[in-house]
């Protein structure tokens, strides 16, 4: 039988995996219709954080009970999660995928923050590992999450400033964009 811990991961994990797929076929999408690709040079090491991330979760918290105040904080997460995700549609990708001369999203909470999806992350890094009773986890995690998002935003606006035509492109070999191939 599985304990609390160990169903909240799997949620976590089987959810992650589902968000991959539909990210993977929107970025397959927007290749072919012409985006460029900022950053791709860190996205493994995004990929690697969430990896340990949710492999560290299942490794010290499968066994443990739910804390249900932090559970709800979670729940309430999900659905600024399903919040981001159906604002941004077909735009929706794990990489900074962005079309030349396209339109900033400006719907749902994109217009009230610039960043949300990293917002929730940022939230979820920590009020997960704390809804296990892992505060050390927690606080390990957001550091390294809250150090490779700073990077990311800052390539992000960077793209969104060369996608809306407001720059040149970057020639630093982190910012680099690379023409999208299928």
């Amino acid at each position: 039988m599985m304990g609390e811990g160990a169903w909240l991961v799997a949620f976590l994990v089987v959810q992650r995996l589902a968000e991959l797929g539909f990210a993977q076929w929107n970025t397959v999408r927007l290749r072919a219709a012409g985006a460029v690709e900022f950053g791709a040079t860190h996205y493994p090491l995004l990929v690697a954080l969430h990896a340990f991330w949710l492999m560290g979760l299942w490794v010290f918290g499968h066994e443990r009970p739910v804390n249900p105040l932090w559970l709800a904080v979670f729940i309430l997460l999900q659905a600024g999660r399903i919040w981001v995700v159906a604002s941004l549609g077909r735009r929706w990708t794990t990489r900074i995928v962005v079309m030349p001369r396209a339109v900033p999203i400006a719907r749902g909470p994109y217009r009230f923050l610039r960043h949300p999806n990293y917002l929730i992350v940022i939230l979820e890094i920590a009020v997960v590992p704390l809804a296990l009773g892992l505060p050390l986890f927690a606080l390990v995690f957001s550091l390294a999450n809250g150090a490779l998002l700073a990077y990311r935003v800052h390539v992000e606006n960077a793209a969104l400033a060369w996608a809306a035509g407001a720059v040149a492109p970057p020639t630093t070999a982190a910012n680099q964009t690379l023409p999208m191939k299928q």
